[in-house]
């Protein structure tokens, strides 16, 4: 697959035709399992391609993407522009959500901006897809046991109907309920805390031990924070991290991790993806209400 942005005007029709479909899913979109669940992407065209490559291509496999596909790599516009295209090919094998950086502010500091302007001349794809990206999904729930979302929980929100009730299609607030929910993250300490990112929270296991009861929740999958081995369970596997950029910003050094659930919500697997194409498979058997450790099975 070649990696070169489209015209501008192909950008423009294909958002238009996204917008349409996205402004009919729910701030809570439902999936279906079996589905595949990927983090950050951050713009690294490549390893997304090496993702399908080793995840199934899409719409062979169904996927479920949890924000953050623009800024800080290369090729962002590559990137969101071939997750966009996905969307509308096959609406409902893919499901894109809002990340953090799918904003106006931070894109015009952590390089999609500057990248559109560099490969366009101007701003006009870099509007067409901020303004889009106010229509991408809050969250996904799949078969009514995982809530994904980019970030985490919210003190503004106690279950999930709070979050349907949302006005999404905004720019991302800088604090409330819907900043909240991308841009929190898990913590080891106990209740709710001042996040040192200057917005949202972080939350303790007893705030995801509710939310989850409240919500009959198996798990809450997140991504949002590099973590080197790709995924990190948190909680006591209440929260898991899912990170989808190997060799983050191309320097980091991390592994890189996509959760599949099968159709019987009994088991899942975790691909963990290295840098230079190298993988790993971490097979996670989970019961039909329990979540058990890990094994692991190497691939070189």
């Amino acid at each position: 697959m070649q990696c070169r942005p489209l015209a501008e005007q192909e950008v423009k029709s294909l958002c238009e035709k996204a917008k349409e479909i996205l402004m009919e899913e729910s701030n809570v979109q439902p999936v279906k399992s079996p589905v595949t669940i990927c983090g950050d992407i951050h713009g690294q065209f490549h390893d997304l391609i090496e993702l399908f490559r080793i995840g199934g291509k899409c719409p062979d496999t169904n996927y479920l993407f949890m924000g953050d596909y623009v800024d800080r790599g290369y090729y962002s516009v590559e990137t969101v522009t071939l997750l966009v295209a996905l969307k509308v090919r096959h609406p409902h094998r893919i499901t894109i959500l809002r990340g953090n950086h799918e904003s106006r502010q931070i894109t015009q500091v952590y390089g999609f901006y500057d990248e559109c302007l560099r490969k366009y001349g101007n701003a006009n794809v870099w509007k067409t897809f901020t303004d889009l990206f106010d229509y991408f999904p809050l969250t996904a729930l799949v078969e009514s046991e995982i809530f994904c979302l980019h970030g985490g929980l919210s003190p503004s929100i106690e279950n999930l109907d709070s979050v349907r009730s949302l006005d999404r299609v905004q720019e991302v607030p800088h604090e409330g309920p819907m900043c909240d929910l991308l841009w929190s993250d898990p913590d080891d300490r106990c209740g709710w805390g001042i996040s040192p990112r200057g917005a949202g929270y972080t939350f303790g296991q007893d705030i995801s031990e509710q939310f989850n009861h409240t919500n009959n929740l198996k798990l809450v999958a997140r991504a949002h924070q590099l973590v080197m081995e790709g995924y990190n369970w948190a909680h006591e596997q209440k929260v898991v991290t899912i990170f989808s950029a190997p060799n983050y910003c191309y320097r980091c050094g991390n592994m890189a991790s996509i959760l599949e659930v099968d159709d019987c919500n009994s088991h899942a697997f975790i691909q963990v993806i290295l840098p230079h194409h190298l993988s790993l498979l971490l097979f996670i058997f989970l019961g039909s209400f329990l979540w058990y450790h890990p094994y692991m099975i190497f691939l070189v």
